[in-house]
């Protein structure tokens, strides 16, 4: 598999506490003097290019909570050969930025949406925003940050009723988006347990309850292993992301850089490169380049199925 899928995360700073990812609000772990600045980030990114890296995704923590994220955004869309440039949010600021993310060269955004009922909304993220979210959704679409995907994790208990399920996936009948089911998977003993998962085969008998069968499978612009659908005469998709039921390993074209800047070949081993720590002991390009190398030759070893990663926070990897 060519490996040309970048996702940075650029900040492990959230502004949000989510019961599945930082239910504690205490997802910075990064001390803010070992987190990439932007001249960093930018010289990883054009190196990483360099070794076949042709799409970028900006992640957190919230990247939107970084102070020169316009500024990071637009360093990047200046960097030769990205031939994607798209970033993963909360939303919350994202009515606000949205303009400017556009004109610095950010293409799309995603955008995490894991209920339409403002209770709901409050009991998983711990913040009554969703206002706010779907605010940044519609000025997103407006201002042409697309494909826009709505993000939404399924929790038993929480999300789950069929009336949840059914008011996200409407916004696909409605709005040119793709809603995107995300199967739950615990990674620390802080979030909610492994016994609440939801399957998408559930989910997608719910949807299909309301809605009627879901057409065959779609294509939809993106970098990972979604499969989508329609609803009839919907204006957008529906996506399924099932990486707790499904294995797609054979199919991972993507590397991951943390906010202190350590490459990671798989989301689930516990392997990872110091490419910061590289950079600031003044590596040449070429030593920076030949590391990678290295880690692309290593990468196919890496599976679910023969990994172990210790305990960890998705903010701090990037979601």
């Amino acid at each position: 598999m060519n490996v040309d899928y970048l996702r940075i995360s650029v900040t492990d700073r959230c502004n949000l506490q989510c019961v599945y990812c930082n239910p504690l609000g205490c997802c910075q772990v990064t001390q803010s003097d070992e987190v990439l600045i932007a001249e960093e980030i930018k010289r990883a990114v054009r190196l990483l290019v360099d070794c076949g890296i042709r799409k970028v995704r900006i992640t957190g923590g919230e990247p939107l909570v970084r102070e020169d994220i316009v500024a990071l955004v637009g360093e990047l869309a200046g960097v030769d050969g990205i031939e994607d440039l798209s970033l993963t949010t909360n939303g919350v600021f994202l009515g606000a930025l949205a303009p400017e993310l556009k004109a610095a060269g950010l293409q799309r955004v995603n955008v995490s949406v894991d209920s339409m009922d403002r209770h709901t909304y409050k009991r998983i993220s711990g913040f009554d925003l969703l206002p706010s979210v779907v605010g940044g959704v519609h000025k997103a679409m407006e201002v042409g940050l697309t494909p826009v995907k709505i993000n939404s994790v399924v929790i038993k208990g929480l999300n789950d009723s069929d009336e949840q399920i059914a008011a996200l996936a409407e916004m696909s009948v409605r709005l040119p988006v793709a809603v995107r089911f995300i199967e739950y998977y615990p990674t620390n003993t802080h979030t909610r347990p492994a016994a609440d998962y939801v399957p998408n085969r559930m989910v997608r008998t719910i949807i299909e309850r309301w809605f009627g069968p879901l057409s065959g499978a779609v294509m939809a612009p993106g970098n990972g292993p979604a499969l989508y659908f329609k609803i009839r005469d919907s204006a957008g998709a529906i996506g399924f992301i099932s990486g707790r039921s499904s294995i797609f390993c054979h199919s991972c074209s993507r590397l991951r850089l943390t906010s202190s800047g350590k490459l990671m070949p798989c989301l689930y081993s516990a392997r990872t490169y110091d490419l910061g720590t590289l950079m600031r002991n003044d590596a040449t390009d070429e030593q920076i380049r030949d590391f990678v190398k290295v880690i692309l030759s290593e990468k196919n070893r890496f599976t679910k199925s023969n990994s172990f990663k210790e305990e960890f926070s998705m903010c701090g990897v990037g979601g």
